[in-house]
């Protein structure tokens, strides 16, 4: 099992000095930490950093005891950057170690998530070895490959 989002939001107050255990933090302040949260990962995702977080539907359907899905190596990273997020409306200075380790967290976010995509070429030159004369094929590629079936839904795109 892993966080859920109060976990997260509690661990953000406690990097900007609010820890929950020293701190009755009340509850409207917590969903202000969800709401910042659901947009960070909102923008996160936006951004092609896709780490399975549970994105809430609505601001009134947000429940911060439900598990986050983002995966552990993503903790510091969400804590951090989340911190610093929250801090201003706080009155907060973070301090210069919770600034570190929110570049340096999320650097490795963009890093992991910087694979190259995919793609599928269309007309390319199949090159001077080929001989159109003796397989029929022709100099070019043929176009993109016929696309998966669905049941009866049609056809699955990639994009």
């Amino acid at each position: 099992m892993g966080y859920t989002k109060r976990q997260i939001v509690e661990g953000a107050f406690a990097e900007i000095g609010m820890d929950a255990e020293e701190f009755d933090i009340p509850p409207s302040l917590l969903q202000h930490g969800l709401r910042a949260l659901d947009r960070m990962m909102g923008t996160w995702n936006s951004k092609g950093i896709r780490l399975g977080y549970f994105l809430s539907s609505t601001p009134e359907s947000a429940d911060l005891d439900t598990e986050s899905g983002i995966p552990d190596s993503a903790w510091e990273a969400a804590v951090t950057n989340l911190a610093l997020r929250i801090a201003p409306s706080r009155g907060k200075t973070p301090s210069r170690e919770t600034k570190t380790a929110a570049k340096q967290s999320y650097n490795a976010l963009l890093i992991h998530s910087a694979a190259p995509r995919e793609m599928q070429l269309g007309r390319v030159p199949v090159g001077a070895g080929n001989k159109p004369w003796q397989t029929g094929a022709g100099t070019f590629t043929t176009g993109r490959a016929a696309p998966l079936r669905v049941d009866d839904e049609g056809d699955l795109e990639f994009i």
